[in-house]
């Protein structure tokens, strides 16, 4: 995978470890009771609060899409150019 997303690190210590090791950027939710220092993108939030962990998560799936849509426009694009060139 090109990154991990966690919601609780502190619970997923395994996926943190195993993604450290296959150097994975993880993106995670971090609570107070969590340390930082292991992830990549912190995410500051409450990972026990049902709707905080809903609203994040949302939002990241949203942009994921966005950012998959947008990568396809533009091969899309690219093959285009090269089709008119050749």
């Amino acid at each position: 995978p090109g990154a991990l997303f966690i919601v609780d690190p502190r619970k997923e210590h395994i996926a943190v470890t195993e993604a450290r090791k296959l150097h994975i950027p993880i993106i995670a939710i971090v609570d107070t009771n969590c340390d930082p220092d292991e992830i990549d993108y912190v995410i500051p939030g409450n990972d026990d609060a049902i709707r905080a962990v809903r609203l994040i998560s949302a939002t990241m799936a949203n942009a994921i899409l966005e950012g998959h849509e947008g990568q396809q426009g533009a091969d899309e694009e690219e093959n285009k150019d090269k089709k008119a060139e050749g």
